[in-house]
C-alpha cells in the first residue's frame, strides 16, 4: 500500500486557487476604468504586483481636489475653509492641491514613483501650513498639519500613462454667490475661450405654490402670478437698468469668465504630459461651473501656447460677443420657478456670425442638466439683447 505524502510541496500544491488570477487583465482594466478615482485606484496598487502593473493603464481617471492652496492663503484649509475671503481667480489661486490621509498616500506615491522623487516634487504650501518634505528622513516628513499629504493632480496622474477621460473636481466653486442665488457656467476652451454659457437667477423657488413676495428679488411686481413668458413679450422692463439688475448680470459675467480662464489656465501641465486625452473636463463639487475640452482642443493649446493674463495667472478672455435673455419670472414644468432667470451666451468676437445662428438651439439647451436644461431652452425663445466685451 502506497504512503500518503505529506511532504511540504504536496501540501502547497493542495492550497485553493486564486481565481483573480485567472481574469485576464483586459477584463481587470476594464474593472479598473469603472472605479476611476484615483484614490481607490491606489488603494488597489498595494492589492498585488499584478495590479500595481495594471493601474497605470487605466485610461479613465477621476481626481476629486480636497483643497485648494493660494499665495495668499496661510493654511491649505483656509482657502476652502473662510468663506468671507475671495475665492478663485480673485485671490489669483495657482495651485490645486491633492489630499487625503497620509498612508493612504504613502502608498499612493510608491504606486507614482521613488518616494524621495515623489517627496521633492510636492506642491509646498507656505512654511506655517506644511511641513511636506521639509528637512525630515522619516515617514512623518509628509505628514502635514492633522496628519494630511498633499500633492498636486499633476503629480498623481504622472505615471498614468494612458489616459483619454479625465475628470478633475474641485472641492467647491470658485464664485462665492448669496444663498438661494443660481449660478452656473459651462465653458469650452481651446487655446482660448471657444464658448461659454451662463445661467443664473436672483433666487430659486422650488414649490410653485408656496407663498411668493408682491415684489422679486430683482423689484418687479409679481402680482402673485407666476408665468413662464407673462405678457412681456421677452422684454426687459426698464426698471431692470434702474435697479442694479444689469450690473449684477454683468459681474455674474466677468466673474464666471474669471474662473473658467484661471481653470483652463492651470491645465497646462496635464495637458502638455498627457498626449493620450480625448476628453478632460475641470469642474466643482458644488456643480457651479464645469470647463470641456475635447481633443482637438486639446491638441490646439499644445500646438498653439494660449495668451495669460499679464494681472493674474489666467489666460486672456478675448473680445467677446455676448446675448442675452431675460426673464423676471421663469415657471419650469416641475414646478421650480427662477426669479429673475437670465441666460448669456458668449462667443469670441473673431467666431463668424454663421456659426453661431445654427448652432444655438443644440448647444445652448444641452449645456445644463435638468431642469436647468429646459430653463435655457425656455429662455432662448424670447427676445435676444446683444452686447460685446473687451478682451481682459
Amino acid at each position: 500500500m502506497c504512503p500518503v505524502r505529506s511532504d511540504p510541496i504536496h501540501r502547497f500544491h493542495s492550497l485553493p486557487l486564486d481565481h483573480f488570477d485567472r481574469l485576464p487583465d483586459s477584463l481587470l482594466l476594464l474593472i479598473f476604468n469603472k472605479i476611476g478615482d484615483v484614490k481607490a485606484l491606489g488603494r488597489c496598487c498595494l492589492v498585488s504586483r499584478r495590479f500595481h502593473s495594471l493601474v497605470p493603464q487605466v485610461d479613465n481617471v477621476l481626481v476629486r481636489v480636497d483643497c485648494v492652496i493660494s499665495d495668499d492663503d496661510s493654511s491649505p484649509s483656509s482657502s476652502s475653509s473662510d468663506k468671507s475671503r475671495p475665492a478663485g481667480p480673485f485671490s489669483n489661486f495657482l495651485r490645486l492641491v491633492f489630499g487625503g490621509i497620509v498612508k493612504l498616500l504613502q502608498a499612493l506615491g510608491q504606486f507614482l514613483g521613488p518616494k524621495r522623487s515623489l517627496l521633492n516634487e510636492t506642491v509646498n504650501a507656505p512654511s506655517s501650513s506644511s511641513s511636506v518634505g521639509r528637512g525630515a528622513d522619516d515617514d512623518d516628513a509628509e505628514m502635514g498639519q492633522a496628519g494630511v499629504t498633499h500633492h498636486s493632480p499633476t503629480q498623481v496622474l504622472r505615471n498614468f500613462s494612458e489616459i483619454r477621460f479625465l475628470r478633475i473636481e474641485l472641492p467647491s466653486g470658485e464664485l462665492g454667490i448669496d444663498d438661494g442665488v443660481l449660478l452656473k457656467w459651462r465653458a469650452d476652451f481651446g487655446s482660448t475661450l471657444d464658448n461659454c454659457i451662463i445661467l443664473g437667477a436672483a433666487s430659486v423657488i422650488n414649490d410653485v405654490h408656496s407663498q411668493v413676495s408682491e415684489y422679486g428679488n430683482d423689484g418687479f411686481c409679481s402680482n402673485n402670478n407666476i408665468t413662464g413668458n407673462g405678457d412681456d413679450n421677452g422684454s426687459i422692463p426698464e426698471s431692470f437698468y434702474t435697479n442694479g439688475g444689469l450690473k449684477l448680470r454683468v459681474v455674474w459675467t466677468i466673474s464666471s469668465l474669471i474662473a473658467a480662464s484661471a481653470r483652463h489656465y492651470l491645465l497646462q501641465p496635464i495637458i502638455a504630459e498627457h498626449r493620450t486625452l480625448d476628453t478632460l473636463v475641470l469642474t466643482d463639487a458644488d456643480g457651479q461651473g464645469v470647463l470641456r475640452m475635447n481633443r482637438d482642443q486639446l491638441e490646439e493649446l499644445r500646438v498653439k501656447p494660449l495668451s495669460a493674463s499679464s494681472a493674474s495667472k489666467r489666460t486672456q478672455v478675448p473680445a467677446l460677443n455676448m446675448r442675452l435673455w431675460y426673464a423676471p419670472h421663469l415657471e419650469l414644468p416641475n414646478g421650480v420657478v427662477l426669479k429673475g432667470a437670465t441666460l448669456v451666451a458668449i462667443r469670441p468676437s473673431e467666431q463668424s456670425a454663421s456659426r453661431k445662428e445654427v448652432s444655438d438651439a443644440s448647444w445652448l439647451s444641452t449645456a445644463f442638466e435638468e431642469p436647468y436644461g429646459t430653463a435655457a431652452k425656455m429662455l432662448i425663445k424670447r427676445r435676444t439683447y446683444c452686447l460685446e466685451m473687451n478682451s481682459f
